[in-house]
């Protein structure tokens, strides 16, 4: 039985301004997956800027040298939701589940804040940075 992937919930400010703490604390996660024996899942609202496009680069780079690394992205759909898709997609990324929320907080980011508040309330450990 393969074990279950250890997944990482990424939220942040579009306006992140240190790529290298979110690589950072890509870093460590991948080192928690690894001494686990598990696959690493880094899961994120796939915002173009900011921290959630600094865990993407921290992905792309990491499967190119390593195997066990997967991205799962979860743009909010604006289109059908709205001004609330930012915070529907957030709601959705907490539900499915995670063993670690990394929230890169900058100037009280609200959809950040937000999506780390609901992660502290499933029980979804969160470390947070702030900018």
């Amino acid at each position: 039985m393969t074990a279950r992937p250890y997944r990482a919930l990424i939220t942040g400010s579009r306006d992140w301004p240190s790529p290298g703490v979110v690589w950072s604390a890509l870093n460590d996660c991948r080192d928690e997956a690894l001494i686990t024996g598990r696959e690493l899942v880094v899961v994120h609202g796939a915002c173009p800027t900011g921290a959630d496009a600094q865990a993407r680069d921290w992905c792309i780079t990491a499967t190119q040298f390593a195997t066990g690394v997967t991205e799962e992205q979860h743009p909010a759909n604006w289109q059908i939701n709205g001004k609330r898709a930012g915070f529907i997609r957030n709601q959705h990324m907490v539900n499915l589940g995670a063993d670690v929320c990394l929230a890169f907080i900058k100037d009280g980011s609200r959809g950040a804040s937000h999506t780390a508040r609901l992660a502290e309330q499933a029980g979804i450990p969160v470390r947070k940075w702030t900018a």
